[in-house]
Parts: C-alpha cells; sequence; structure tokens
C-alpha cells in the first residue's frame, strides 16, 4: 500500500474552449508510479473573491440572485472574480460596492478555499467588511438582477441548517468567519 495517492505529470495541454468568464483546457498526463496515460480536462478560472458584509448593527448583506447553474433563486454573500492585475481587497471593495451599494470602513482577511479542486484551478478569497454603510445606488453588470437583504448575523446559522443558504463558496465564508470569533 503506497503512503501518497499517486500524482500525475502534464505532458502537454491545448485549451479547447474559451467561455468569456472562464476557459477549457484539456491535458495529456502520465501518472509517475506506472506510466499510465490519461486525459484531464481544467477549467481555468480568475481566482475569486466573496465578502461577508456586516452593517453597525451587526446585520448580514446578503443578495438573491438568479443562478443559472441550478435555474433558482439563490441567497448569498456579495462576491465575483478577480480582475487581471487587481489586488483581492481592491476586488471585495468593488464587488461589495457593485452588487450592494454598501461600503466599509474595514476589510479582513478570513482565509481561501478552492471552489473545486477536481476540475477548477482557482482560489476564492473570503472577506469580512465590517461597518458596512450604504452610500450609493448598485451598479449590476448588465447581465445581474440582485436583490439585497439585510439578516441579523445570529439568524445566518438557521437560514444555513433550513437550506435558504445553499451555496457552498458562502458556507466556506462563514465557516472562516466562525474560527476567527473562535480565535477572539
Amino acid at each position: 500500500m503506497n503512503d501518497k495517492p499517486d500524482t500525475w505529470t502534464r505532458k502537454q495541454s491545448k485549451q479547447v474552449a474559451d467561455c468569456r468568464v472562464f476557459k477549457v483546457r484539456e491535458d495529456f498526463c502520465e501518472r509517475e508510479s506506472d506510466g499510465v496515460e490519461h486525459t484531464f480536462f481544467v477549467i481555468e478560472c480568475p481566482d475569486w473573491v466573496n465578502v461577508i458584509a456586516l452593517t453597525k448593527e451587526n446585520a448580514v448583506v446578503l443578495i438573491e440572485q438568479y443562478r443559472q447553474g441550478s435555474e433558482e433563486i439563490t441567497l448569498e454573500i456579495p462576491g465575483g472574480m478577480i480582475d487581471d492585475g487587481e489586488e483581492m481587497e481592491k476586488a471585495a471593495r468593488r464587488e461589495l460596492l457593485e452588487e450592494t451599494g454598501f461600503e466599509a470602513s474595514e476589510f479582513i482577511y478570513l482565509g481561501k478555499s478552492r471552489p473545486n479542486p477536481a476540475i477548477q484551478n482557482n482560489w476564492m478569497h473570503h472577506y469580512l467588511a465590517l461597518d458596512c454603510e450604504k452610500t450609493r445606488e448598485t451598479a449590476f453588470d448588465e447581465h445581474e438582477s440582485v436583490v439585497n437583504k439585510l439578516v441579523p448575523l445570529a439568524e445566518i446559522k438557521n437560514l444555513i441548517e433550513r437550506g435558504e443558504i445553499t451555496h457552498s463558496l458562502v458556507h466556506a465564508g462563514f465557516y472562516f468567519l466562525d474560527l476567527m470569533q473562535k480565535k477572539l
């Protein structure tokens, strides 16, 4: 029995699709232990950010939006892609402002997680934004339609348990927040 799982060496790659917000790469690989060859497909995505935005009243700024993949309206925290060359915190501030019209006095980096390492190459960076205040109206991309909701932080666990917040990357953000709070 092996001490470690087998790894694969990429011998060659080619791009098979450019889908605007991600690309698909085909990797031709060889297993290190025995030379077996296999083809893998990887979704190349920019890194993402999401933001747990808390008002001075300790309410979380949530967003509802339609998601084509699941064909349903989901309850989430604001977030999105980090633009090429953009700093992570700047992206978090931009996404919060664009999707909610809120700004924060302080941003705290909570941690990072892999959205789906089986097929994606990117990271999700989780932030906490404190003392959020609405400073302007939202500014959506042409294909976005978002509704804002303010929910007491104490209610978030119940929303997750009842299946009202189902997005795993939102769950991860609140997990990192819980870890941070336990350290204080």
